[in-house]
């Protein structure tokens, strides 16, 4: 065990942050770990946002129809062990540690060939080791940024799933939703069924045009839900009830974006139920154990943490939000990176907001804003509320208990997501989905 916390070491050399577009260097470190891929089922998942939900929503009921299922999801809240989930568990810290050691001996290998791994491409190829050495029947595997040149396009699935497309990493994407959207319908596989949410028309049109060039079926979900919702608070969280297609569906993540990615999963599961013999009224019923942590997750009848970066994922937050506590203020603790639109996000949580605590990241690899710069830049963008600053997350919950009985929101950045749950919950509420 002792050399396998030595070799751990080696993905610490690796940033979190570099990017490296392409596949050669995913494909090689495959190899040299006897392409893991080859012997696991995958359904892709790539998108602006919702992917990570998307995902929660099927591996819960993949699960619960009786299938073991690999989870592969990023970033991390509070531990990496999360991005590896079998059967709803985070690996152990065993396997994980014997895992990466062993990757780890392999990436260091001289093959000859000059070759250098990002933090992404190591996780995905130890993603699969660990779902292959598992032997689960199907993994969930969601997209780190992109999709024609990401690391987990290296795998030929069952299907590729597309979950809504908007303006984000612009620089590496596309700063139309045009190209963003080609860059997402990269993930599309000659003959392999594709499955689209709801998105623009011109996204729509650009993945449904790929499908048709490579013969692949499209499927989309075309139009929101629109019947009656009810909710309630079970004593932990609020869960959302509603009749879809003659089922009554209990679903414990709030808001109308969540009941657009539940339409997302319930097709690819009504689709592929026949060829993977999935029992529909076991997986839907599974749904009502759903826990998806640091995505509109009500930590507790007062804290709501959610890592919306972007102002298309903080315009679905304020939605649930509005539809779930109608007329209700909040105090808002928040962060932001410099490399988002920070000001857009802050201008759509100013109607919700009575007072905000803004705070910087800890995360040094990544400039991010300080408290004392948020509070500039949302006097310069108009916001009117009260405004403090905080060293850090745990300093601004401290503060945020001790003002007025409000409900307190923690958002703008799944980095502070991560340090609130930190400071909140158990950590195995977070590793664990079940």
């Amino acid at each position: 065990m002792s050399s396998a916390r030595i070799d751990d070491g080696y993905l610490d050399t690796l940033s979190m942050f570099g990017i490296k577009p392409g596949l050669e260097a995913t494909c090689e470190l495959m190899r040299r770990v006897g392409n893991p891929e080859r012997e696991l089922s995958f359904l892709h998942i790539a998108g602006t946002n919702g992917k990570g939900s998307t995902g929660a929503m099927l591996e819960c009921m993949l699960r619960g129809a009786g299938f073991t299922t690999g989870f592969y999801s990023s970033p991390h809240l509070i531990d990496i062990r999360e991005r590896f989930r079998v059967n709803g568990l985070a690996v152990s810290e065993e396997d994980y540690l014997a895992l990466s050691s062993e990757l780890a001996a392999a990436a260091r290998t001289d093959t000859g060939r000059p070759f250098t791994f990002t933090y992404f491409e190591f996780t995905t190829v130890l993603a699969a080791m660990i779902f292959a050495r598992a032997g689960v029947d199907i993994v969930i595997w969601e997209t780190g940024m992109g999709g024609r040149l990401d690391s987990t396009n290296v795998v030929r699935p069952l299907a590729s799933i597309i979950t809504g497309i908007a303006l984000d990493h612009q620089a590496y994407l596309g700063d139309t939703i045009e190209k963003i959207a080609a860059e997402k319908a990269g993930i599309v596989k000659p003959g392999v069924p594709v499955f689209t949410g709801i998105m623009p028309e011109e996204a729509r049109r650009v993945i449904s045009d790929r499908a048709r060039e490579l013969g692949s079926a499209c499927f989309s979900v075309t139009r929101p839900f629109d019947g009656p919702v009810s909710r309630h608070f079970d004593g932990t969280r609020t869960v959302q009830e509603f009749e879809y297609d003659g089922r009554r569906i209990a679903l414990p993540l709030m808001g109308g974006m969540q009941r657009r990615n539940f339409q997302l999963a319930a097709l690819v599961v009504e689709k592929l139920a026949p060829t993977l013999g999935i029992d529909p009224e076991r997986a839907f019923r599974a749904l009502a154990n759903c826990r998806w942590p640091g995505r509109c997750d009500q930590v507790s009848e007062r804290l709501i943490v959610d890592g919306g970066h972007n102002p298309d994922g903080i315009a679905s937050l304020c939605e649930a939000l509005k539809e779930t506590f109608p007329g209700e203020k909040f105090t808002v603790v928040f962060a932001g990176f410099k490399d988002k639109d920070v000001a857009g996000g802050l201008r759509l949580l100013a109607e919700l907001a009575a007072w905000f605590i803004f705070v910087p990241l800890a995360e040094s690899d990544r400039p991010s804003y300080s408290g004392e710069e948020l509070i500039a830049l949302a006097k310069d963008s108009g916001i009117v509320a009260d405004f403090s600053a905080a060293p850090d997350a745990a300093s601004a919950l401290k503060l945020a208990y001790a003002g007025a009985p409000r409900r307190i929101l923690a958002a703008g950045s799944l980095y502070l997501a991560g340090e609130v749950l930190a400071a909140s919950v158990d950590p195995a509420a977070v590793l664990n989905l079940e």
